[in-house]
């Protein structure tokens, strides 16, 4: 017997046995379970299978009698009992979902209602791990061993020399700076070729017509080109040969367990089935009794001009039309397929000019929304030659988006032009907006000030990144980025925000650099920010002796309570900085990024690695993280949350241990910005909840396939799972 045929009956075997054990550990319930107490416009009752109550299995109810559809899910107890709370009246479909079974029959049942149900067990380890999370297979991908970086190029392994280690790898062509970063992998859309793409000599063949497929084609080929495009398609290329020659999960993920079962997820669609959501808002994250019980807002990047917004207390979806101030924007519709997509042909899907990204809402429950609304060329208070404070300072001559405002009391959409570009953004306390997407900048936007006078030139600034490298404590003189440092002067730095936080504790301004190994950004403004703002920079540890955990390639931030920064890593990680830790000097010559590893601390993302992987932590691959200041979750005052995107689920880190909320129907969930919000201060569970939407590039990509739209999806975390 081979190596590799033992690998695969053991792995079987351990699925298989992890069938039996948990079916055995929910035995012990034979205990008689007492009944479940239900209201009017709940459903309730207890999960069997043959070997008596299933214990940490989900309980799905989805109606598409409602004006959008509506799909809520909970997990058993110990004693196999569940209660789907607050279903609008309609009939629904029910039925049962669980590691170690395949999904029983759907049954129609209505509110009001006990209905036991009755699990099946899966026939066999691959029918089981048809329900895995997509991360437990990407685990079985295997990434190029350490001894083969630095790359010596098409000649030698393949590899780019500009790939100087795995850590690098990961982060360019598999995590959150290359495939995961705009969707699932290792969910079935993507751990199999379609059938349709074409017949091909091999699969590295295949993977090289795959990643050009559509209009995101151009960006998917050239990732692989980065990092050198044959030992790219070989690797994914042996990912799913392996998979279709009938290689399984390695291990097999736990059923929820703890207060993981006391979760509530409730699911609305939104948008079309070609709409890319990419983040939703519901409240003022300062203050989340903003907009209590209100609508909530999506934003379509590059798919479509509207915003879908849903009702969550009607069930109903509708749209907000965006706008651009000048009919030459760019389109995406000028970005054609590079090559057929399998499931759109040659079809155009994205058709955006305003490509919506991210929002902030205000206090008076107005969305602000990062967007485009005219060309990359500036206007004239940008540029050279402007009185403009800013632009003195640093004159910017392009940006990529700017900015609309929604009024929901007006119902009316404003456009707003800035110098620099926008992306993510978020308010400090004293109503200024802070962006990334600014590049070379960090810009801001009063909107007090735009409010007294509608002059938004004046009520928007920018200033460069500057350390305080001659450590005298102000902005003088600099050097550029590609300068020397010059002990008599400071030094400008290149560092682009892509997360960014206002810091509640002082103020200060955060913001998450990418890159190997990545940084995070610290900015105060002094008494003229265009030209007294200083920075400091803080590397994550990366071959830095003086670091026990090492990691890298930051994406999303937020700052907690306390000032604590939490960003997540390429690297399979969450991670957090306390600046309050630091030793040493905090500018000078030498603070210059990894001058404070002890402010660092690490911790791996759950579930299994990638084969081979030696500089990652884990194969899930987080896109943003939020910290709930205020405990909208219901797990705790300023817990970080970070998207598991392939874990399909959301991931809490309470007193240092993670807890997985997972997504079960559809599979493939995949989340990128969320918020939080407060309905009813005085109802407990049922007031609050954590808010994110199904964000990939690829809904098609879900369970369901084509014709799948992007879902509103609300996390709520109830003092067990029969909570009412």
């Amino acid at each position: 017997m081979t190596r590799r045929v033992l690998h695969l009956r053991l792995a079987a075997l351990g699925v298989a046995a992890f069938v039996a054990v948990s079916l055995a550990g929910v035995h012990a319930g034979q205990v008689t379970s007492r009944s479940v107490a239900i209201d009017n416009d709940d459903i309730g009752g207890i999960v069997t299978g043959p070997s008596g109550p299933e214990a940490g299995v989900w309980v799905i109810a989805e109606t598409r009698e409602l004006p959008t559809r509506l799909s809520k899910s909970v997990v058993t107890d110990d004693q196999g009992r569940y209660l789907v709370p607050d279903l609008p009246r309609a009939s629904y479909n029910v039925w049962v979902r669980g590691y170690g079974l395949v999904d029983s029959p759907k049954v129609i049942a209505a509110p009001g209602k006990i209905l036991n149900l009755k699990a099946v067990p899966a026939p066999n380890a691959k029918a089981a791990a048809e329900y895995y999370p997509a991360q437990y297979w990407l685990a079985l991908l295997h990434v190029p061993p350490k001894t083969d970086f630095p790359g010596t190029g098409p000649a030698g392994n393949g590899i780019s020399p500009n790939i100087k280690s795995q850590g690098e790898w990961i982060r360019n062509v598999v995590n959150t700076d290359g495939c995961t970063g705009c969707h699932q992998m290792g969910g079935k859309a993507t751990r199999e070729i379609p059938k349709n793409l074409g017949k091909f000599d091999n699969s590295a063949a295949a993977w090289e017509r795959r990643i050009q497929s559509g209009q995101a084609g151009g960006g998917m080929s050239l990732g692989f080109t980065r990092v050198g495009r044959q030992r790219a398609a070989a690797m994914w290329a042996d990912w799913t040969d392996r998979i279709a020659a009938g290689e399984l999960p390695a291990v097999a993920p736990s059923r929820p367990k703890g207060r993981e079962r006391d979760v509530v997820v409730t699911m609305w669609d939104w948008a079309d089935p070609k709409a890319y959501l990419h983040d939703e808002i519901a409240s003022d994250k300062r203050n989340p009794t903003v907009n209590a019980n209100g609508a909530i807002y999506g934003a379509l990047e590059a798919s479509a001009d509207y915003m879908p917004v849903v009702d969550p207390a009607q069930n109903t979806a509708r749209r907000v039309e965006l706008q651009v101030r000048d009919p030459k924007t760019p389109s995406e519709a000028q970005t054609p397929p590079a090559q057929p997509s399998p499931y759109w042909g040659e079809e155009v899907i994205w058709t955006s000019q305003s490509n919506a990204h991210s929002f902030a809402m205000d206090r008076q429950a107005r969305v602000w929304i990062a967007a485009r609304i005219r060309q990359n060329q500036t206007s004239a208070f940008c540029r050279e030659g402007s009185n403009h404070p800013s632009a003195v300072a640093f004159p910017l001559n392009q940006s990529g988006r700017q900015m609309q405002m929604y009024d929901p009391k007006t119902k009316r959409i404003t456009t707003i032009d800035t110098c620099f570009g926008t992306h993510h953004l978020n308010f400090d306390g004293n109503d200024i907006l802070w962006f990334t997407g600014g590049g070379p900048v960090e810009g801001w936007f009063n909107t007090r000030i735009y409010d007294e006078t509608k002059d938004e030139a004046k009520a928007q600034g920018w200033t460069a990144f500057i350390l305080d490298t001659n450590g005298n404590g102000k902005r003088d003189a600099y050097v550029e980025p590609d300068q020397p440092i010059d002990p008599t002067k400071d030094k400008r730095i290149n560092t682009p925000f892509y997360g960014v936080a206002p810091s509640p504790a002082d103020g200060s301004i955060w913001g998450a650099v990418q890159g190997m190994p990545g940084s995070l950004v610290r900015l105060t403004l002094g008494s003229n920010p265009p030209a007294t703002a200083l920075s400091e920079i803080y590397e994550v540890p990366w071959n830095n002796p003086r670091a026990p955990v090492q990691g890298f390639a930051p994406r999303g931030m937020d700052v907690d309570s306390n000032g604590v920064v939490w960003t997540v890593l390429s690297s399979g990680q969450l991670a957090s900085f306390d600046r309050r830790k630091c030793r040493g000097p905090l500018n000078g010559p030498t603070a210059t990024g990894q001058h404070c590893p002890e402010g660092w601390s690490l911790y791996a993302l759950p579930g299994p690695n990638y084969k081979g992987a030696t500089d990652s932590a884990s194969a899930d691959s987080a896109y943003y993280d939020f910290v709930d200041r205020f405990d909208m979750l219901g797990v705790g005052k300023d817990v970080p949350l970070a998207t598991g995107n392939e874990s399909e689920g959301l991931l809490a880190l309470v007193d240092g241990k993670f807890l997985t909320f997972r997504v079960p129907y559809p599979m493939g969930f995949y989340a990128k910005g969320m918020d939080g919000r407060i309905d009813d201060a005085n109802a407990g569970w049922k007031g609050k909840g954590i808010w994110t939407t199904y964000a990939t590039r690829a809904p098609f990509h879900a369970e369901g396939g084509k014709g799948t739209t992007s879902k509103l999806v609300k996390f709520q975390v109830r003092p067990d799972p029969l909570a009412k």
